[in-house]
């Protein structure tokens, strides 16, 4: 299972939701599930992607309401627990791709940096100064050849 992560549609531009939903297709073709935070934006855009490959989605929401959920999500678990749902999202994946960037999805990188699972940005944010760097893709595939090639614990 793949964690694709990035900003609510308020923060994302029509290209990033392009390469999440580019990124999600890649990722059901090649066999792999998606996990998001099961709302809009990136979340979203993977998800329809990822289901329309013929791919299943599993959405792990904020809150408690369920209807919030993203219509491509084949599972929706409603977390209640906020913002600390960005753990379960990276903790439930073998391997998180992030595209574009807002501070919940720099949580997420982060956290999935100290679980030690493979990142990789995609369209992302530069972290100056970080102890390891994360690979940036220049592209969809590229960020899927990334993850799908990179040892998962």
């Amino acid at each position: 299972m793949i964690a694709v992560v990035g900003p609510g549609a308020l923060h994302a531009d029509p290209d990033v939701l392009r390469n999440a939903e580019r990124v999600g297709e890649l990722l059901a073709q090649a066999g792999h599930d998606v996990v998001t935070g099961g709302l809009d934006g990136v979340m979203e855009a993977a998800s329809r992607g990822a289901k329309n490959a013929g791919g299943k989605v599993l959405a792990l929401l904020p809150g408690s309401d369920r209807t919030d959920a993203t219509p491509y999500a084949d599972i929706v678990i409603p977390t209640g627990v906020g913002q600390a749902r960005n753990v379960l999202v990276v903790r439930a994946a073998d391997a998180v791709i992030a595209v574009g960037g807002s501070w919940g999805t720099l949580s997420e990188v982060a956290i999935a940096m100290r679980l030690a699972k493979p990142v990789v940005w995609l369209r992302g944010w530069q972290v100056k100064g970080a102890e390891e760097e994360v690979p940036t893709a220049a592209s969809p595939e590229q960020a899927v050849a990334w993850v799908v090639a990179a040892p998962h614990s």
